[in-house]
């Protein structure tokens, strides 16, 4: 059996798929990325203001499944440019505070309305 997650505190799917999905001790949350709750257009902003965005919405679905960021095991974070890298890990980092999860980190051509950063994240329900 699986639990659709969604929550109207991170932008609503823009496609058919839904936040985040739990299936048996597993949430896997959807690719998310800066997008404005009221007027569902992107916010373009400096790259550490969007991915700070992006990490508020993703815990605002872990909270909504029942998680934390303590429960993530696995992410993977999709750039539009690797040059970014140091500025996004900065501020992924401060969202974890011990046992970092496992992660990919890509350079993608193009990203959902050509956002810059798009992060998809797995969790563990404990």
């Amino acid at each position: 059996m699986k639990k659709i997650v969604n929550t109207t505190s991170a932008p609503a799917p823009i496609g058919p798929y839904n936040q985040a999905v739990i299936v048996g001790d597993s949430m896997f949350i959807s690719g998310t990325i800066a997008m404005d709750l009221q007027s569902k257009q992107l916010v373009k902003c400096s790259i550490k203001d969007e991915t700070k965005m992006v990490m508020d919405y993703i815990g605002e679905i872990l909270k909504a499944g029942g998680c934390t960021f303590d429960n993530v095991v696995k992410t993977t974070i999709f750039l539009q440019d690797m040059n970014n890298f140091v500025q996004v890990n900065e501020v992924y980092a401060s969202y974890f505070t011990k046992d970092f999860p496992a992660r990919a980190t890509i350079q993608a051509a193009r990203l959902p309305k050509d956002a810059n950063v798009e992060i998809s994240v797995e969790a563990k329900l404990f």
